[in-house]
């Protein structure tokens, strides 16, 4: 049988409690108790006794309690069997605490659910050892933070899952700005718990939310940040969520050909009154719809439209149905376009080859058919490069022919002096000064 000499404990300071491994005690040990520690002797599972910071006997003198249970028979040396527990009553601040799985919660805001996260951290202090020792540390050999966060670990994380969301509720906000509240939600967690924590003998000091944060891969905080973000764009730009999804609408049926003329007006601005827009909004819908209209080669107005008999709906002039209400369209006849002559300005019959008023040629122009002089290089209406006459035949070719169709001969002009090539209109050749007419 050993007889204990010393019982001391220096163990780091995250053990909150620390059972002394030898039962075996005589009455002479010594027992060391630091500052900020308690020692509590128990016998038999009952708690007898319990030692504030210095040194201490363990003898009948000094306890007496250990007269009942304590024969001497060997000189005042008896031993006799007991635990020694050790309790770090020192202010630990560092416990650090954090959600294993992500709390599934409802975003009151946009109403989806969200995955959210959060940790932090709380400092406890060992407020009365005995009942913390009966209550929660019982048979374990020691007992720490980790076993402290494992135990209150349920108490936490509901706690914390009720006040988030509480806040979120009450307060109407989006779990993206939680985090603007966390100093709130870390005092309210902290007069929650603390009746818990005291129960078993352990002081809540503080506790403290250092993030409440949503995973990065989550499809959901994904979607809502991306609305976020477009809804910030259209309110920079001026737009609500209807005017661009209406413009939208337009453009994809712009994309379309038989969408265009007068059922993309109809379409913008049944649109636009339907959205509520106003006068300016509704004259924007429409020259929309008549820009595009144009640029697709069909006018909301003029020749090239033609009017629906039943609904007055504009139609492309090439279109054989309504667009609007399926009506078989009329077909209309393209109106000749009326030729005047260059000299007198008389009409010219469509197929004439001389000006009924003064008999000149009809030199007309192959894109738009208007009457030029005889000599005229380029179109005097449309600007566009007019025919050459074949110098064999002098019947007129097309520009960039190099053949007469007619007789085939060449339409590239040379010098007669070098062969240089002359260009149509040069009286002189560039490279020897030859009159070439």
């Amino acid at each position: 049988m050993a007889i204990i000499e010393v019982v001391k404990y220096d163990g780091p300071a995250g053990v909150f409690a620390w059972k002394y491994p030898n039962q075996e005690l005589g009455t002479w040990t010594q027992l060391i108790v630091n500052e900020s520690q308690e020692a509590i002797l128990f016998k038999g599972g009952q708690a007898l006794d319990s030692f504030g910071a210095g040194r201490h006997t363990l003898s009948t003198a000094n306890i007496p309690i250990l007269s009942n249970i304590v024969n001497l028979p060997f000189g005042g040396k008896s031993p006799f069997t007991a635990e020694i527990w050790y309790v770090n009553k020192l202010n630990s601040l560092n416990v650090k605490w954090g959600t294993s799985s992500p709390l599934q919660l409802q975003d009151p805001k946009y109403n989806i659910m969200i995955s959210v996260r959060s940790f932090g951290q709380f400092g406890v202090r060992i407020d009365n050892p005995r009942k913390f020792l009966l209550q929660l540390v019982g048979t374990l050999p020691q007992f720490d933070q980790e076993t402290l966060i494992s135990y209150f670990r349920g108490v936490l994380m509901s706690n914390i899952n009720e006040l988030i969301s509480s806040y979120l509720v009450h307060k109407k906000i989006s779990i993206l700005e939680i985090n603007a509240y966390v100093a709130e939600i870390s005092k309210h967690v902290q007069g929650r718990l603390a009746p818990t924590f005291l129960e078993s003998g352990i002081e809540l000091n503080n506790f403290y939310i250092d993030s409440i944060n949503i995973p990065d891969n989550d499809p959901a905080t994904l979607r809502l940040k991306e609305a976020l973000a477009k809804k910030a764009e259209m309110d920079i730009i001026g737009f609500t969520y209807q005017q661009e999804r209406s413009f939208n609408t337009i453009e994809e049926a712009a994309g379309n050909p038989g969408n265009l003329g007068g059922s993309m007006m109809n379409t913008g601005l049944g649109l636009g009154m339907g959205l509520g827009f106003a006068g300016p909004a509704v004259d924007m819908v429409n020259q929309m719809t008549r820009g595009m209209a144009f640029h697709t080669g069909a006018s909301a107005t003029g020749s090239q439209s033609k009017p629906c008999s039943k609904c007055s709906v504009l139609n492309p002039n090439e279109a054989r149905f309504c667009s609007g209400c399926g009506q078989k369209l009329q077909s209309a006849e393209p109106l000749p376009k009326k030729i005047n002559c260059h000299e007198c300005g008389h009409e010219i019959t469509p197929g004439a080859k001389f000006c009924p008023g003064c008999g000149n040629s009809y030199y007309g122009c192959p894109t738009c058919g208007e009457d030029n002089p005889i000599d005229a290089v380029t179109c005097v209406s449309c600007g566009n490069e007019m025919p050459k006459t074949c110098v064999q035949c002098n019947e007129p070719v097309l520009p960039g022919v190099k053949f007469c169709p007619n007789c085939g001969g060449s339409m590239i002009l040379k010098c007669g002096g070098c062969g240089h090539e002359l260009q149509p209109g040069q009286k002189f050749c560039p490279e020897c000064g030859l009159r070439t007419s």
